[in-house]
């Protein structure tokens, strides 16, 4: 597994990103996908996660209701409403199961980390 986080940026309070994570091994459509996000000074904390088949996801609450994480081919995080507070790198990861929780334990395989930066 070898993934790959893209579409952070710079934006303002209230706009929009949309992240997606992509396996160039091709070899995690059968395992739970998650996004997780570290800010300076912070540790890594989940964000939300999908099984397998596209469904049973699960958010951090400070995300429920605006945040969206699918999949089809890549794994996709819809960020809507976005607010200072979300400013961090956001890492993909999967998992060596078809569903996973909020832990990090279970995870096994990171991708680099994309930054998403929101301004006040």
């Amino acid at each position: 597994v070898q993934l790959q986080a893209s579409g952070g940026g710079l934006v303002q309070a209230g706009a929009s990103l949309r992240l997606s994570c992509t396996d160039s091994r091709r070899t995690f459509s059968n395992n739970a996908v998650g996004w997780f996000r570290q800010a300076p000074g912070k540790e890594r904390e989940f964000v939300a996660t999908i099984g397998w088949r596209g469904r049973d996801p699960i958010y951090a609450d400070s995300v429920k209701g605006r945040f969206t994480i699918s999949r089809e081919n890549a794994v996709y995080l819809q960020m809507n409403n976005l607010k200072p507070e979300d400013t961090a790198v956001y890492y993909c990861t999967s998992a060596r199961k078809s569903l996973a929780g909020r832990d990090r334990k279970d995870y096994a395989y990171w991708g680099q980390g994309t930054q998403v930066t929101v301004s006040s």
